[in-house]
């Protein structure tokens, strides 16, 4: 999740109301769901507070946002993790169960915050990533044939008398068919 821009700004406090409404109190509107989720991605900081009572109800919502992405069709929990969680309820880890959770879910974002700096700074430092690859695994192939001694440039075993007819024969084949292409190209 992206970090706030706003540093140690408060968070933006939501009032649900009976009817389900939500009010963000600091545009003065009412807002939906949606909207909440656009300021996750943002990293907004928000907090969710029952009108009536004023208790925190951040969490239910959230869950309930992860239940509507769900349910459009964005599906992001697997169902064997959904099993595992639901298990997990009572379990005697449950207690270590969030931390654990908060801890692998931070260190993913962060993996990917640097997997997409990696790539941006290659793309921007004018190499290639594809480039990079390519010479990885003509590296990898020379390696190869040094091992089974087929370097290139190295003498090459004496191929028997009909094998060289044989080539021969799919050479003179070859230019055949590439003086077909370049007549139909210039055609």
């Amino acid at each position: 999740m992206p970090q706030s821009t706003e540093g140690d700004a408060a968070p933006v406090i939501i009032k649900k109301y009976a009817n389900r409404r939500l009010y963000d109190t600091e545009s003065s509107s009412y807002i939906t769901l949606e909207h909440l989720s656009a300021m996750t991605r943002q990293g907004r900081e928000f907090k969710v507070v029952d009108a009536k009572s004023g208790d925190d109800i951040t969490h239910s919502v959230l869950t309930q946002i992860i239940v509507e992405e769900e349910n459009r069709g964005t599906t992001l929990l697997p169902v064997s993790f959904l099993r595992q969680l639901i298990a997990m309820y009572g379990d005697q880890m449950q207690a270590m169960v969030p931390h654990y959770l908060e801890a692998s879910m931070e260190a993913f974002r962060r993996n990917q915050e640097q997997v997409r700096s990696t790539m941006m700074g290659m793309m921007a430092g004018g190499s290639n990533p594809f480039e990079a690859l390519a010479r990885q695994n003509m590296a990898m192939m020379k390696a190869a044939a040094d091992m089974w001694g087929t370097q290139p440039g190295a003498p090459q075993p004496q191929a028997a008398p009909e094998a060289e007819d044989d080539v021969k024969a799919l050479k003179a084949e070859l230019r055949a068919l590439q003086a077909k292409i370049e007549k139909l190209v210039k055609d």
